[in-house]
C-alpha cells in the first residue's frame, strides 16, 4: 500500500486502528434491568445522587469488617483526610473482599451510561470515621481536575455503608442539586442532607456533586468503602497498574482488569509499547 492509499485522513479514522481491534465489551452492568437504570439516571440528573439500600447482606458486611480491621492504623495526615479518620488506600492490592463493591452490576450499569467506554477505577478505599471526628470540608470529587464548572461530570463515586449510616456517626452529607452549580461552593442557605442508610447500602453520586464526610458525635466508629471512577482519558487518583502486581491483576474480573488500566481509550491511549495492555497479562483479546 502506498502512502496515498493510507485510509487515515482524519482523527476519526483512527478509531478503526488499535481501538478497533480491541473494542469495549459489555460490562457486568448489562445484566441490570434497563428500567432500573432509567430510574437511576433520572435521579442522578435531578439530584446528583441515588441511594440503593441493602445490596450487601449482614454476613458480607461482617466479612469486610473482619478483613480490613488489621489494616486500620494511622489516621489522616490533614483535616481533609480526617485527623480522627482511618483510611486504607489501594484496597484492591490487599484483598479480594471488596471486589464485588467496585464491579457491582448496579454500579456498572449506571457508569456505562454516564461515562465513556473503558472508564477507569480511580480509587478504592476503606474509610473508618472515629468518634470525635469533625465534619469534612465540602468538596466535589472531580474538583481536582482543573476544568471550569458548570459542566458534565468527569467522575463518579460510590460510598458503601459497612456500618449503619446515621445523622450522628459521620454519615456522608450531600448538597442535592449541587452538581448543576457553577463555581460557587456551598453556603449556609443551601440544603444539606445526611445519607442515612442501613449497612449494606450504597450511595452513588456524580463527580460534580458537593458533599463531605459528616461529624461523628457518637461513641462508635463508622466504616465505609468508597469506589471512585473517572473518564478513560483522565489520570486516576490511585495508580493501580503500579500497586497491583500482574499476578494479582490476572485474578480479578474482566471488568476490574479493564478499570484498573488494562484497556484502551480510542485510538491508543493506554497502550504499552504500541500494543494493548492486556498482552501484559498473557491475554490476546
Amino acid at each position: 500500500m502506498s502512502i496515498n492509499d493510507d485510509p487515515v485522513t482524519t482523527l476519526a479514522d483512527l478509531r478503526g486502528d488499535l481501538a478497533g481491534r480491541h473494542k469495549w465489551t459489555p460490562s457486568g452492568g448489562a445484566s441490570v434491568d434497563p428500567a432500573l437504570v432509567d430510574a437511576d439516571m433520572a435521579a442522578l440528573d435531578r439530584d446528583g445522587y441515588v441511594i440503593w439500600e441493602n445490596l450487601l447482606d449482614a454476613d458480607e458486611c461482617q466479612r469486610i469488617r473482619d478483613v480490613v480491621a488489621p489494616w486500620l492504623g494511622p489516621t489522616g495526615r490533614n483535616s481533609f483526610e480526617g485527623r480522627r479518620t482511618q483510611r486504607i488506600y489501594s484496597v484492591l492490592s490487599r484483598t479480594r473482599v471488596c471486589d464485588r463493591l467496585a464491579d457491582h452490576p448496579r454500579v456498572l450499569a449506571v457508569l456505562d451510561r454516564l461515562l465513556m467506554p473503558n472508564y477507569l477505577l480511580s480509587a478504592l478505599q476503606a474509610i473508618n470515621i472515629q468518634p470525635g471526628e469533625s465534619a469534612q470540608l465540602p468538596h466535589h470529587d472531580d474538583g481536582f481536575y482543573p476544568i471550569p464548572r458548570p459542566r458534565d461530570p468527569l467522575a463518579a463515586a460510590t460510598i458503601w455503608a459497612i456500618d449503619d449510616f446515621t445523622p450522628d456517626n459521620g454519615a456522608t452529607v450531600l448538597y442535592p442539586g449541587s452538581h448543576r452549580w457553577g463555581r460557587r461552593p456551598p453556603g449556609p442557605e443551601d440544603r444539606v442532607l445526611p445519607v442515612v442508610m442501613p449497612a449494606g447500602s450504597c450511595v452513588f453520586f456524580v463527580g460534580t456533586l458537593w458533599h463531605g464526610g459528616g461529624a461523628n458525635t457518637t461513641g462508635h466508629a463508622r466504616l465505609a468503602v468508597t469506589a471512585q471512577y473517572c473518564q478513560p482519558w483522565l489520570r486516576p487518583m490511585e495508580a493501580f497498574t503500579l500497586s497491583i502486581p500482574r499476578e494479582m491483576a490476572r485474578t480479578v474480573s474482566d471488568d476490574l482488569q479493564r478499570m484498573i488500566g488494562y484497556s484502551i481509550h480510542p485510538p491508543f491511549v493506554g497502550a504499552v509499547d504500541g500494543l494493548h495492555p492486556l498482552r501484559l497479562l498473557g491475554e490476546t483479546r
